[in-house]
């Protein structure tokens, strides 16, 4: 006879709001998308959207990298065939997309139709989707070229799922300056990171790329020197792949260990540099100051023009400097022309006579300025104050993280969420770059934060963006974003230059293991079982993190250039569940734990020799995963429970 089941009481209820739209399998109700950056407002105002298998793209003049992003996020919703018009059609075929800067008269009529509003701030935009008779309408309106982009890109999420919610979303960034600096000492990236490195900027609504590497000879000992051509070649690439994503290329030189800042040839020679990059187009240059011994002239001449060497002595001299250079751009590329500097005293607010002269530097130039320290545990809106008044103008923040060139950061990968940035900086700061690691894909969990911070400090949310970035790298894959969540957990610590860390060693991970412990030191029989279950559990995901990881993100580089981490992961996972199956044995009372317990520390072993990749990394050095967490677990395992004996059975 038939069987009957009695159905669930949350399944009658499923059933009962299906019927409400219509049928079971009627358009999913609509619910707000993640978006990333954060809008700056974002609503849904009505159904999701069926956008058909036909649309009419009516194209006000948008650029071609936009047009394509626009195409792609259509076919990712199902569309097939895509016309494309100039005007608003009368009576259109499919759902119609009209994307165009506000001045266009479809962009404006459109905007109207769905009761919107224009963009009205430099890189904002406004997107809007309903109905327009019976078809589905989407307009992307751009305050000028980059907020369309921008708006591109926020579409290219809303119908990543395949379907399209009806939605109004006015947004624009609370920051003009989003971006990183590749900054650090190592080796620098290849042209291949680069490129796509510009590419995520792109797609995070970054605008910034300084071309800074502390290890480019040219840009530093040989800054007199010109580019071998194929270099040149190389970097005029980068110079259009940033502008088709709507990045700024900044070309950075470090001139300070050697310049003489009295000499007209030394001027002349940085002009010629310049010149050569603004023959690519580029219009935004940087000059380095830091890290150099400002209480000594590099020659004579400087002496006799400027005085005894001292702060105020090179503050005056870079202030001269950073004024000829500015004023030189402008008149060659004038609204166009962008300079920004990093000063010798970089990392704090203290009044000094350094800072005075400084502050003789056009108010148009960008400062930079790295926080309270080098590596700052916290950046507060009392700080920035500080800042602007010290440099006398709204500081740009270098921010040191994630970069992973110190002492202390020796053999990590620094992969917790940005965060202990206070909202409301974008009142006090022009602007934010995130200084990478020597590792570029895996930075761009760390730097999807920063992007999304000055995007919308107010509304950022630094947990929320460190899962979006592992579901980015994931592709949205569900098994490969928590395998990326227990290894960003595992790479958690963050450390600065003194001895305690400002992000904390595996939280997750470590919450685990201390209820492991306190189980088993006070639980009931019942609750150190569950203990070991959970601690099992943690074990297997450590262990097969890896595999998942190297299976399921697509990005070759973030896998390859993780790759000791990795291993070393794959280990220590293996390691935690001989530790797990030694525990559970000997609560067993059986003396097949000792041989457990020595399995997992010949795994940890290994697992803490591996290292960085050679020629990769400054410094190099063992890999670390979850040190003083993982490790102490492993090795004090033994002592939380007794250990039988061979003589003493069990089995």
């Amino acid at each position: 006879m038939p069987q009957t089941f009695a159905r669930p009481t949350f399944l009658l209820a499923t059933a009962a709001a299906a019927l409400l739209v219509g049928s079971a399998h009627a358009t999913p109700l609509a619910t707000l998308p993640a978006v990333f950056p954060q809008p700056v407002s974002m609503a849904l105002t009505g159904p999701v959207l069926d956008l058909g298998r036909e649309a009419t793209l009516v194209d006000a003049g948008a650029d071609a990298a936009t047009v394509a992003l626009v195409r792609d996020a259509l076919a990712a919703a199902g569309v097939e065939t895509i016309r494309t018009a100039r005007s608003l059609p009368g009576k259109p075929r499919g759902t119609v997309v009209v994307l165009g800067t506000a001045d266009a008269g479809s962009v404006r009529a459109a905007v109207t139709q769905l009761g919107g509003t224009l963009p009205d701030q430099r890189e904002g935009y406004a997107l809007l989707s309903g109905t327009r008779g019976n078809a589905p309408l989407v307009v992307l309106a751009g305050h000028d070229g980059d907020g369309l982009y921008y708006a591109a890109h926020t579409l290219r999420q809303l119908t990543a799922r395949g379907t399209m919610p009806s939605v109004r979303i006015a947004d624009a960034p609370s920051m003009a300056i989003r971006g990183t600096i590749e900054g650090f000492y190592g080796a620098p990236w290849s042209m291949q990171d680069r490129a796509a490195h510009l590419d995520f900027l792109g797609s995070v609504k970054a605008n910034t790329y300084i071309y800074s590497p502390k290890d480019d000879p040219f840009a530093r000992d040989k800054w007199r020197e010109a580019y071998p051509q194929a270099t040149l070649d190389a970097l005029k690439q980068l110079v259009d792949q940033a502008r088709r994503h709507h990045v700024r290329f900044t070309y950075a030189i470090s001139p300070g260990p050697s310049i003489c800042y009295s000499d007209p040839a030394d001027v002349q020679a940085l002009q010629r540099k310049f010149d050569a990059f603004r023959a690519m187009g580029v219009r935004s240059f940087y000059i380095a100051f830091d890290d150099i011994e400002y209480k000594k002239w590099n020659c004579d001449a400087d002496r006799a023009a400027l005085g005894e060497p001292g702060e105020r002595a090179a503050g005056l001299a870079q202030a001269q400097l950073s004024n000829s250079i500015y004023h030189w751009l402008k008149g060659k590329d004038g609204a166009d022309a962008e300079l920004m500097i990093v000063p010798t005293e970089y990392y704090n607010t203290t009044e000094s006579p350094y800072k005075a002269a400084l502050r003789q530097v056009d108010p148009a130039v960008y400062v930079q300025w790295t926080g309270t320290d080098v590596v700052p545990p916290a950046i507060s809106i009392g700080d920035a104050k500080a800042a602007t008044k010290a440099f006398g103008r709204k500081t740009l923040l270098w921010d040191n993280y994630p970069v992973n060139d110190y002492g202390e950061s020796s053999g990590r990968l620094l992969m917790a969420p940005y965060a202990k940035r206070q909202a409301g900086l974008s009142d006090e700061l022009s602007g934010i770059l995130a200084n990478p690691m020597n590792q570029e894909a895996p930075s761009r969990v760390a730097v999807f934060g920063s992007a999304a911070f000055a995007w919308n400090d107010r509304g950022y949310d630094a947990d929320r963006a460190w899962k979006a970035a592992a579901r980015m790298l994931a592709s949205d894959d569900a098994a490969t974003t928590a395998a990326l969540m227990t290894f960003f957990d595992v790479e958690h610590l963050a450390p600065t230059f003194g001895s305690q860390p400002w992000q904390p060693a595996a939280p997750r991970l470590k919450a685990t293991l201390d209820g492991v412990a306190e189980a088993l030191a006070n639980g009931t029989a019942e609750e150190r079982e569950q203990a070991l279950a959970r601690l099992k559990t943690t074990a297997d995901d450590l262990a097969t993190a890896p595999d998942t990881i190297r299976a399921g993100v697509a990005d070759a580089g973030f896998v390859a250039q993780s790759k000791p981490w990795l291993d070393a992961l794959q280990l220590w996972g293996r390691s935690l569940q001989a530790t797990a199956n030694g525990l559970s044995a000997a609560e067993r009372g059986n003396s097949r734990a000792r041989g457990f317990f020595a399995q997992a520390q010949a795994l940890a072993a290994q697992a803490e020799a591996i290292q960085t990749i050679p020629n990769t990394t400054r410094p190099q050095g063992s890999i670390k995963i979850a040190d003083g967490v993982l490790d102490r677990f492993v090795r004090e395992a033994p002592s939380l429970i007794y250990v039988p004996t061979a003589a003493a059975g069990g089995d």
